[in-house]
């Protein structure tokens, strides 16, 4: 049973239901059952034409549980429209379903879940189990955002940059459970990437590359973090840096500058430094000042105060990171960095303590105590 083909057919035989006249609810039901027949059937009498043959069965689940569903009786018109078998449609609704799964209407949580439902082809219990929630939790989220977009018809392009940002936030939520969620963010993009010629499209596939290409540099053999000034760069994907670099050069090309152009910009002059004492931080400063101008964001903000405390000194970093709200998230473990940088070690550890009680998991708690111990440990000496 060939998983990958199974799931890079699911968003086109959706998208054809859903262009026969099936509502996305409906139809979503169906496509998983005709998976279900796939998983069961295919190995012992593969198909010729795998897509036609899962439109074909996936159509007919739709028949069977609309006629099934006295509430809906006006489905039943679509009984005898049923095409006739034979080579399943060329159109490719992948694009589609993308937009759909980024409805404005949804929550965040919910357009990550339906688009790697729909698009991704994943199943409910593998979305849990990335997430580290009950099936019954995930599905009866996926249910809901299922009825908020069915209906909804398409007769404007939609919002590429509300894609991306679900895209990013499924590529942020790393690796859990069965499935490596920053895997298939790419293998999501590329396929958006391959449709849409858009330089963000192209930035944050970039950004993506370059982020996951340090991955298996980022954490020791016990599991704890390895802060990107001590990686071992030889760890580091090459290939996926130059691919990255590749594709963000093209973008840069067309002068219309996103924010996750300007993000993979500073990823790969960290890629390209041999060193971490060899980093280019004056540029990444610049690089941060134009995402400032793009977002304002206050976590860009405490981003580029730590550039600053490298390129111009930590005292330099800390006048910027002074003029930052005292609540915004990871501030506390950048003043105890830059207050390290510049000497005070009773203050960095004191201020890596506090950090540690703030932090967003575990593992960055872990790190935070273990350099509050270091420092602790380097004053008694």
């Amino acid at each position: 049973m060939d998983e990958a083909l199974l799931r890079s057919l699911t968003p086109s035989v959706l998208g054809i239901l859903v262009r026969r006249g099936a509502d996305f609810a409906a139809a979503e039901d169906a496509v998983q059952d005709a998976l279900l027949e796939a998983v069961r059937v295919w190995p012992d009498d593969p198909p010729r034409d795998p897509k036609g043959w899962l439109v074909t069965v996936a159509w007919r689940k739709f028949l069977d549980a609309a006629r099934a569903d006295t509430a809906r009786r006006r489905r039943e018109d679509l009984v005898d429209e049923e095409p006739a078998p034979g080579p399943a449609s060329g159109v490719d609704d992948t694009l589609r379903l993308y937009f759909l799964c980024a409805h404005p209407s949804l929550t965040p949580a919910s357009a990550v879940a339906l688009t790697l439902r729909a698009v991704g082809g994943l199943t409910t219990r593998q979305i849990a189990r990335a997430y580290l929630v009950p099936e019954a939790t995930m599905a009866q989220r996926i249910s809901r955002a299922k009825r908020t977009v069915s209906g909804v018809r398409f007769d404007r392009p939609g919002d590429v940059a509300t894609v991306l940002r679900v895209l990013y936030l499924v590529f942020n939520e790393g690796y859990s459970g069965d499935v490596d969620l920053a895997a298939e963010a790419i293998r999501l993009t590329r396929q958006l990437a391959a449709r849409v010629d858009h330089p963000e499209v192209a930035g944050l596939l970039a950004l993506m590359l370059l982020h996951h290409a340090r991955r298996a540099g980022r954490t020791a053999p016990d599991g704890s973090l390895v802060p990107l000034a001590e990686q071992d760069r030889g760890r580091w994907d090459t290939a996926s840096i130059a691919e990255g670099v590749e594709i963000l050069q093209a973008a840069l090309a067309r002068d219309r500058l996103g924010e996750f152009q300007a993000q993979a910009a500073i990823a790969a002059l960290h890629a390209d430094a041999p060193t971490a004492e060899e980093t280019d931080w004056v540029q990444i400063v610049e690089w941060y000042d134009e995402l400032i101008r793009l977002t304002d964001s206050p976590v860009v903000r405490l981003n580029r105060a730590v550039a600053v405390g490298e390129a111009d000194g930590p005292r330099a970093g800390l006048a910027a990171l002074a003029a930052l709200d005292d609540s915004l998230p990871r501030r506390t473990a950048v003043a105890a960095h830059l207050h390290e940088r510049d000497g005070d070690l009773a203050t960095a550890a004191r201020l890596y303590a506090e950090a540690a009680h703030q932090a967003p998991n575990l593992a960055e708690r872990d790190h935070l105590v273990r350099q509050a111990a270091r420092l602790n440990a380097r004053r008694r000496r």
